[in-house]
């Protein structure tokens, strides 16, 4: 039985809830929210092309062609419209 108990501690601890670290978050009401439109002038100003917007995790989330031709992804603050997280593909 001394044999199974190490076996069966580690078994559990491969069970164990796992911490993912998500992306930001936006905690923003809705009724402070930015229009899509700004977000659109925005980034089209910063020479970007738009190819979606969605919300995610209650932020905008960007998906586009920047002034380089990169594709990139970004969120933005749907009340302050700051980008809080980036990624560009770089192929």
């Amino acid at each position: 039985m001394k044999r199974i108990f190490p076996a069966a501690a580690l078994g559990f601890g491969l069970l164990a809830p796992v911490t993912v670290q998500a992306g930001p978050h936006c905690n923003v009401p809705m009724a402070d929210w930015q229009p899509r439109d700004a977000l659109q002038e925005k980034v089209r100003a910063q020479g970007w092309t738009i190819s979606r917007i969605k919300t995610d995790d209650g932020c905008y989330k960007v998906y586009g062609t920047n002034e380089k031709g990169q594709s990139v992804k970004a969120k933005f603050n749907p009340g302050t419209l700051e980008k809080m997280k980036e990624e560009i593909d770089h192929k």
